[in-house]
């Protein structure tokens, strides 16, 4: 199992069950809907996944600028803005040691997803596009069925 693979079921582990449903129900309906869609406007979706920000970064740089900011407030006003920095920085090394922070909860509900979450789509996507007609897997090509089965997984 790899680190992304890790961290994203930390990260579903401290997460709701009706959130990771809603999550998952919202991939199921984005590739239910582009499932009919020719490959250029499937292409344009899997274009706008890839810059879709994952939870890892969206809280490592929500943790950082507001760290920042404690900081250059510290230094132009009083040193009671390191608590700011302090804080913050004591949920990032929450979330590193147990995939959870304060912050997770909400930004999971505002739907921001896992990395494994994005690929997820991302991969159902391609399949629809046909990147994987080609697939063959003990000497014959893979059924559409056994690649949604893996999706699955």
């Amino acid at each position: 199992m790899n680190a992304s693979t890790l961290e994203t079921e930390r990260v579903r582990r401290h997460t709701t069950p009706a959130v990771n449903a809603e999550i998952d129900e919202q991939i199921a309906e984005t590739v239910r809907r582009f499932a009919g869609e020719p490959a250029s406007v499937i292409s344009q979706r899997i274009e706008e996944i890839e810059r879709e920000w994952d939870i890892e970064r969206v809280l490592q740089t929500n943790a950082s600028s507001l760290a920042l900011t404690g900081v250059v407030l510290a230094a132009k006003f009083t040193p009671r803005w390191l608590v700011l920095s302090g804080t913050v920085l004591g949920f990032l090394f929450l979330h590193g040691l147990q995939g959870w922070c304060p912050p997770l909860p909400l930004l999971r509900r505002m739907g921001v997803r896992t990395c494994h979450e994005i690929q997820r789509e991302r991969f159902a996507l391609k399949f629809l596009r046909g990147d994987f007609n080609d697939v063959i897997r003990d000497g014959s090509q893979a059924s559409s069925d056994q690649l949604l089965a893996a999706l699955q997984r």
